[in-house]
């Protein structure tokens, strides 16, 4: 039973949701990312819409929200870093092939 005055949030995105995937940046900084990237060899040879860093993180998400599509993943990703950073700009998310060959090019 809700409690007096409660509210059907107009939304299904939990703040919580925002916050653990925003605070992925802070546990694990970019340059400790980018720094494993590297030493697994797997740096970009030419700039792509989805450099190595994102999709790292985008793995973790993919942990996080492992019974989400590929789509789901990647907008609580962005909502989170978005609500993390203050990042107020519009975004289009790439197309479920742009993640599967940027993460096939990330490797295991």
């Amino acid at each position: 039973m809700p409690r007096s005055g409660w509210v059907k949030p107009s939304s299904d995105v939990r703040l919580s949701d925002l916050v653990s995937v925003g605070l992925l940046t802070r546990v694990f900084p970019a340059d400790v990312v980018d720094a494993v990237i590297e030493d697994a060899g797997r740096t970009e040879r030419r700039h792509r819409s989805l450099p190595a860093r994102v999709m790292a993180y985008f793995s973790m998400g993919m942990a996080l929200y492992s019974d989400g599509s590929y789509e789901d993943v990647f907008a609580q990703l962005t909502d989170g870093l978005s609500w993390a950073s203050g990042w107020s700009e519009s975004f289009t998310p790439p197309s479920k092939s742009a993640i599967f060959q940027a993460r096939a090019r990330l490797g295991f």
